[in-house]
C-alpha cells in the first residue's frame, strides 16, 4: 500500500496524529505531565 503523499516540492508519510488539549484543560494536564509530553514529542521528532 502506497501511503506516501506529495506536493510539488515535498513528500511525506504521516504516521502520527497529535491532539492538543483545549486552553482550560491544558493547565491541569500540563502540571502533571509536562516533562513526559516533552520527552515523548522530542523522541517522535527524532524518529
Amino acid at each position: 500500500m502506497n501511503d506516501i503523499r506529495s506536493l510539488s516540492h515535498s513528500k511525506w508519510r504521516c504516521k502520527y496524529h497529535i491532539v492538543f488539549a483545549p486552553k482550560y484543560r491544558r493547565q491541569v494536564i500540563y502540571k502533571k505531565l509536562k516533562a513526559d509530553i516533552g520527552r515523548i514529542l522530542r523522541e517522535l521528532c527524532e524518529r
